[in-house]
């Protein structure tokens, strides 16, 4: 807590901030650093193995097959989100499965579910990016900015 919200707390409020803190569990740092580094590693050694498998066995080349991969790695994680897989995964692993791609879907994955009582355009269709919404919305923008700066600086280039 900062200084300033000890200097406006009373003096059985701080005692309770004390006996608080010191109640609280320990974070094991290091192992759920571990947890998410595997995890996170496997999900992304799961992609490098699917783009070869589709650079190697369906004639795709480096820059077309990673289409295919993220479309498979989105199904997948999408799938064990419904199946209930990928919660267990995640609780687990905490922050490794969040970061790739797969955590973006299972994020979309489980507002969809969540609200599938409300039927499927209200609930499932409404809901579905309520907590990746400000991803798409931001990636969108930030896309549109960079390709605006980028337009600029060819048309300043060719004048």
């Amino acid at each position: 807590m900062s200084n300033m919200k000890n200097k406006k707390m009373t003096k059985a409020q701080l005692e309770y901030n004390k006996l608080a803190t010191s109640m609280e569990p320990k974070r094991p740092i290091l192992k759920n650093c571990i947890r998410a580094f595997l995890a996170g590693g496997t999900i992304c050694a799961i992609g490098q193995i699917l783009q070869f498998l589709f650079m190697n066995y369906f004639n795709f080349n480096e820059k077309t097959s990673v289409g295919p991969t993220s479309i498979v790695l989105i199904f997948v994680a999408a799938l064990s989100t419904g199946l209930g897989f990928y919660d267990h995964i995640s609780q687990w692993a905490g922050a490794g499965t969040a970061v790739p791609i797969t955590g973006f879907a299972n994020s979309i994955a489980s507002a969809s579910i969540e609200h599938k009582t409300e039927g499927f355009v209200l609930g499932v269709a409404g809901n579905m990016f309520t907590l990746a919404g400000a991803v798409v919305v931001y990636g969108i923008f930030s896309a549109f900015v960079i390709a605006t700066i980028k337009m600029t600086i060819k048309w300043l280039g060719a004048m």
